[in-house]
């Protein structure tokens, strides 16, 4: 069995598919609908303009959503389509190209949200309240314990379950700072401040929520094709209802990835195809299972490879 999954933020990059939107015009095409979805040259950043502009949330999040789609309708014009997957999931934004590549979200729909959405969580916090910090070599329980003892009445929790031994933590700067000297304390491998823009997956982000909820009703949900893994439930979920709901939870709620892949593994999936830009998925997959089999689908290289 294969999963199809989709990469969150970290991995936006100058020049991501670019190759393939030169290779496949499917391709191209959902650069253009993005484009014209938010009335900007959003492929122009993507490929030539500045590290920076393109790391603000609010562009990053539909940047790498058009990315992934691009590569899946590359996927697709190559024989390879959603029906090859038993389930999709993505990590924390990566859920919007997992629904939009599996027929829940219009593509158009699906780059209007994350526009939402990343504006909403940029404005949710001023910048230098939040922080976000990665606690290496702790376990869930061992970080959930260290945000609950740094929190100290202010906001602090373990915002991703990404695999065995990394967990970050989100909430107010102090607390997060805390939480660091804290987890260094109880034996962390490594616990470091990250250089994000706000502190994502926790309470703090309540506002953004609302404004998601807002978005999200104004558009269609459709079942999709196949099953997509849920970030806050790590459970499968098809009903258009239920996944309107979960991504509002998923704002604030923690992104339970370990878990995810953990259920997809125990379901009988062995192989898991990264969609998009980079390869972090893949390297937490391999951590929480050594024996899975990932492929990083990002070029056209990649593509051919799967038909060699």
């Amino acid at each position: 069995m294969r999963a199809f999954v989709f990469p969150g933020q970290g991995a936006q990059a100058i020049g991501m598919g670019k190759a393939l939107a030169e290779a496949f015009p499917a391709a191209k095409a959902v650069f253009d609908e993005v484009d014209a979805a938010l009335g900007q040259d959003l492929s122009g950043l993507i490929w030539g303009g500045d590290i920076a502009d393109l790391t603000l949330t609010e562009n990053a999040q539909p940047a790498l959503m058009a990315t992934s789609i691009a590569a899946m309708r590359a996927l697709q014009a190559e024989g390879f389509g959603i029906d090859d997957a038993s389930y999709v999931a993505g990590h924390s934004l990566g859920e919007y190209s997992a629904l939009c590549a599996a027929g829940a979200l219009s593509l158009a729909d699906t780059a209007r949200l994350l526009r939402i959405r990343g504006r909403a969580m940029q404005e949710a916090v001023p910048v230098g309240v939040g922080a976000m910090a990665a606690l290496l070599g702790l376990d869930f329980a061992a970080a959930a314990e260290v945000a609950a003892e740094a929190a100290q009445g202010q906001v602090c929790q373990a915002a991703n379950d990404n695999d065995p031994g990394q967990v970050v933590v989100s909430g107010h700067r102090e607390a997060v700072e805390r939480a660091v000297e804290i987890a260094r304390e109880k034996g962390a491998k490594r616990a470091l401040l990250l250089p994000v823009s706000a502190p994502f997956h926790c309470a703090l982000m309540g506002p953004a929520a609302t404004a998601m909820q807002a978005a999200l009703a104004d558009v269609t949900v459709n079942a999709p094709a196949v099953p997509l893994v849920a970030n806050v439930r790590a459970e499968p979920v098809r009903d258009p209802d239920s996944i309107r709901a979960l991504l509002v939870a998923q704002v604030t709620g923690s992104v339970r990835w370990r878990e995810s892949v953990m259920m997809m593994l125990g379901a009988g999936v062995g192989e898991f195809w990264e969609i998009g830009a980079g390869k972090a998925l893949s390297g937490m997959i391999r951590r929480i299972e050594k024996e899975a089999t990932c492929r990083a689908i990002g070029t056209p290289e990649d593509i051919a490879a799967l038909k060699g």
